[in-house]
């Protein structure tokens, strides 16, 4: 009797495996999605990756790196994050920075399921000290799942900015940052007229190199012109064609004449085509004291230590 009780136990457990292993529920594209890059198990990544993309990393060597990867699951590992993992519901990946009480959110905007494919589209949310944090730039990841030999499939991932132009926050956040880079330009134009030793002498020769072979390279591609006595004409701002009066040689705050607390200025050019040319630095009012430098169309520099512009070619100092 006892031998036929348990014949009967063995052959009941054998038909409830049986019938449990023909009615287990199918894995979903979501659980994939998790599996693929938060499971601790070896070979999660590579499996759920499309068989072309493992051919060509076969044949590429790469996939011994890549047999026991996961991503994410690694990163937050090493950063010591808390995190928890959903298969349903609307947040699919919740985790917090215990360092710097950051918590994170990705939460699912989209699960649609059409037949062999599933695409799951997610979502940042970011919260300091239990507070969300508003961002006017709204990305979107959209992770296409399909399926092959029955096993769900990353076959393509998509990233979509989303970008509300009537967002205040955004509006706030472009306003705020042309302030800052208006208040930043003005400090160094500023500082560039005001400060006595903002330019060394060999920085201003250096600027007095610039315009001498950027006035070599106008006169080459303008004969007609030959040299100029205008600054702006050799300026590097703005759209549209090289010209004359744009032919874009030097930056726009050299073209201003104003640089390292000197004042820059061309003369002598004459009449069309213009022949020769002079360049004078002469300090600022604020740099008074420091030596004036000149050059001409030979290209040679000469410095004034009294300053004076007028005395510095027939009688300045040949810079080497």
């Amino acid at each position: 009797m006892r031998r036929i009780l348990f014949s009967l136990a063995v052959g009941i457990i054998e038909l409830t495996g049986a019938f449990a292993q023909q009615t287990a529920v199918p894995q979903t594209g979501r659980q994939a999605l998790l599996e693929m890059f938060f499971s601790k198990e070896p070979g999660t990544f590579v499996k759920h990756l499309p068989l072309a993309t493992r051919t060509a990393l076969e044949q590429s060597g790469a996939m011994a790196n890549l047999q026991s990867y996961s991503l994410l699951m690694s990163q937050m590992q090493t950063q010591k994050q808390n995190f928890q993992t959903f298969e349903t519901g609307s947040v699919l990946l919740s985790g917090e920075d215990p360092k710097t009480s950051q918590k994170v959110e990705i939460t699912v905007e989209k699960d649609a399921v059409r037949g062999d494919r599933d695409d799951i589209a997610l979502c940042f949310l970011i919260y300091k000290d239990g507070q969300p944090q508003r961002t006017p730039y709204m990305p979107e990841i959209t992770f296409s799942m399909k399926q092959e030999s029955q096993i769900w499939k990353l076959n393509e991932i998509s990233l979509t900015i989303h970008l509300p132009l009537a967002d205040p926050d955004l509006l706030k956040a472009i306003t705020e940052g042309m302030k800052k880079q208006a208040a930043a330009g003005a400090a160094v134009a500023q500082r560039t007229e005001t400060a006595p030793n903002t330019g060394t002498d060999e920085m201003i020769q250096a600027a007095m190199r610039t315009i001498l072979m950027a006035e070599k390279t106008y006169a080459a591609t303008y004969p007609g012109v030959g040299y100029t006595c205008s600054l702006s004409d050799l300026d590097g701002f703005g759209g549209g064609e090289r010209n004359e009066h744009q032919a874009m040689l030097i930056n726009s705050g050299l073209a201003s004449g104003k640089r390292y607390g000197y004042v820059f200025t061309l003369s002598g050019c004459g009449a069309n085509p213009a022949t020769n040319f002079q360049l004078t630095a002469v300090p600022s009012a604020n740099t008074a004291g420091r030596k004036a430098f000149c050059a001409d169309h030979s290209g040679l520099i000469r410095s004034a230590n009294d300053g004076n512009p007028a005395t510095c070619q027939p009688t300045g100092m040949a810079m080497k």
